[in-house]
């Protein structure tokens, strides 16, 4: 019995709970922006004005005039950093990525070669020396990439 009463209901006899639940959020929303705005006694506009630097300092409360000069500070110190660093030339990654792939290259030649005759003939199992010489600078050479 109380299946059926449940599943006789209309649809228009319903509510519609989420859309009174959304408008009082966004009532609520608006009076806590409000009311924090009066608790502190500034606007959200000033504080954008003091973050950006374009606040009038006589207007501004003394934390204002902390947080703005805190801000300036923090702007110089970035961009004294950034001009402070230095970059590798254009050819640097380039160069380096290539002598490790020039030593991987050599080694396997060396090893697909017929008795190890390749690439230098002659100097034998020196030819696995000079690869792993070359991929060792290409590596080195990582270490000092900015």
């Amino acid at each position: 019995m109380a299946d059926t009463e449940l599943h006789e209901t209309d649809s228009e006899d319903q509510k519609d709970w989420q859309a009174e639940t959304d408008a009082d959020v966004k009532d609520t929303d608006a009076n806590e922006t409000d009311e924090a705005d009066d608790d502190y006694g500034v606007s959200m506009d000033k504080v954008q004005a003091v973050l950006n630097a374009t606040a009038d300092k006589s207007e501004m409360t003394p934390q204002m005039q902390r947080m703005m000069s805190r801000q300036a500070e923090n702007t110089r110190r970035v961009e004294e950093t950034i001009k402070g660093t230095k970059s590798n030339p254009r050819w640097f990654v380039p160069l380096f990525c290539a002598l490790m792939i020039i030593g991987l290259i050599w080694a396997v030649v060396y090893y697909l070669s017929p008795n190890g005759t390749w690439p230098i003939p002659g100097i034998g199992a020196w030819n696995l020396a000079i690869a792993f010489a070359i991929i060792m600078v290409g590596f080195i050479m990582t270490m000092w990439w900015r």
